[in-house]
């Protein structure tokens, strides 16, 4: 009996070993597992993300694959690496460093498997769901933590409220959350599925309120509010928007009055210029201006190509001899992702990273929820990326990667789905 059972058993695992759907459904797993552990883990995002890869191997079709690769979408990441590898070649900065510069591109090579792969699965919505439930469990251990401090894991250079990793990465997820869960909460209200609407809104309502009484970063203050406008020029009327924006401005202003740390946060924006320009402080923004001052006279001097990739941190060296204060802060990363580009490759950098968003931005043109999200996650990181380097950062970078592949994949198979009958019926005629 136990060797009929081994025999049915090894044939079940040979007949799964070559099943393609059960291919798929374990990439579809690991690529959930990537939504779930992002918000927690550096390296579980790459453990995971390797695995998924390998299993898209027995499944994958490489005709298919390499026709997928012709669209716009596909070709500029891939062209944005490509521009990272061969800048190697012009750069003056030592070869590690030269090598260690092309890392945060490689990611952007997962961008046309995910499209790939997406246009295949169903499971896509999992992932979208995995993310949400991972950044709500993070959302209450941060109020958790926000009233014992003990039981962070970051031992080093805590920070309140933050249980892993740091306030602005942790900012950016509850943000994205936030602003997206806004469309389904308007569509369930409208189909008076008054339930899931509420819990959706209690989930979103709970992200906003984590950020303005536990810790935001700046970034995230500047940016929701422009996600908020796209979301209410897109789905709402201007009757509307003119109620919301009222409301909007009514609890932001209650919660100016009740909660000290967002007042602190914003306070900080006059002061930090302030010392800056009247000391040469090095505070926050002081830096910033600094860094796009330097990227800007370092971009005039090799516009068309720039300086190479992993030049940037020699040339802010060069440029902070002698200097003191502000002016002798040297940094790798410029923090803008236009001019963390433009050092190293010039306008023809430029050309390819604004080519990849606007071809990102124009997938996402469609209805629906999924196009939603795929378009909340383009505009977040464009203007995000005019503080930081959010597409080359790891946590953010991998967001983007997350979000436009997934969203991508199952917009484009919605395409393709709807698309068939009219070609069945032009050939029927």
């Amino acid at each position: 009996m136990s060797v009929v059972a081994q025999e049915s058993l090894g044939a079940l695992l040979w007949r799964l070993w070559r099943d393609p759907a059960a291919w798929i459904t374990t990439t579809d797993i690991f690529v959930v597992l990537i939504a779930v552990s992002l918000p927690w883990s550096t390296s579980l995002v790459a453990i995971f993300a390797v695995a998924a890869l390998v299993t898209m191997a027995p499944a994958f079709d490489a005709k298919a694959f390499l026709q997928s690769l012709k669209r716009p979408i596909s070709i500029m990441p891939v062209a944005l690496f490509a521009l990272a590898l061969v800048g190697t070649l012009w750069s003056d900065a030592p070869w590690p460093a030269r090598f260690y510069a092309v890392n945060p591109a490689v990611k952007l090579l997962v961008l046309p498997v995910l499209f790939y792969h997406f246009e295949r699965s169903a499971r896509g919505l999992w992932v979208f769901v995995a993310f949400l439930v991972s950044c709500t469990l993070l959302m209450a251990m941060s109020w958790i933590v926000a009233f014992h401090p003990d039981l962070t894991l970051k031992t080093f250079d805590p920070q309140r409220g933050i249980f892993v990793k740091n306030y602005i990465d942790q900012s950016q997820e509850f943000a994205l959350c936030a602003v997206a869960l806004a469309y389904p909460v308007i569509s369930l209200l409208r189909a008076r599925r008054i339930r899931p609407a509420l819990l959706l809104g209690a989930i979103a309502l709970s992200l906003v309120v984590n950020m303005a009484f536990v810790i935001v970063s700046r970034t995230a203050m500047v940016t929701m509010p422009i996600m908020l406008a796209v979301f209410a020029l897109l789905h709402l009327k201007w009757r509307t928007n003119v109620i919301i924006a009222c409301a909007v401005m009514a609890l932001a202003a209650l919660a100016w009055v009740a909660s000290p740390q967002l007042r602190k946060t914003t306070g900080t924006f006059l002061r930090d210029y302030q010392l800056y320009k009247e000391k040469n402080i090095p505070t926050s923004i002081g830096l910033r201006l600094e860094y796009w001052q330097k990227s800007m006279r370092l971009f005039a001097e090799a516009p068309i190509i720039g300086h190479g990739t992993g030049s940037t941190r020699g040339l802010f060296e060069q440029a902070a001899v002698g200097q003191v204060g502000a002016a002798a802060d040297v940094v790798g990363n410029p923090h803008n992702q236009t001019l963390n580009i433009a050092v190293q490759w010039g306008v023809v950098g430029i050309v390819v990273l604004y080519a990849m968003w606007l071809s990102h931005l124009l997938l996402f043109r469609g209805e629906g929820l999924v196009a939603w999200i795929g378009l909340l996650v383009v505009v977040q990181n464009i203007f995000t990326s005019l503080f930081n380097s959010h597409l080359f950062d790891f946590h953010e970078g991998w967001m983007y990667v997350l979000g436009v592949g997934v969203a991508g994949g199952m917009v484009l198979k919605a395409g393709s789905r709807e698309s068939r009958p009219e070609s069945g019926a032009f050939v029927r005629s």
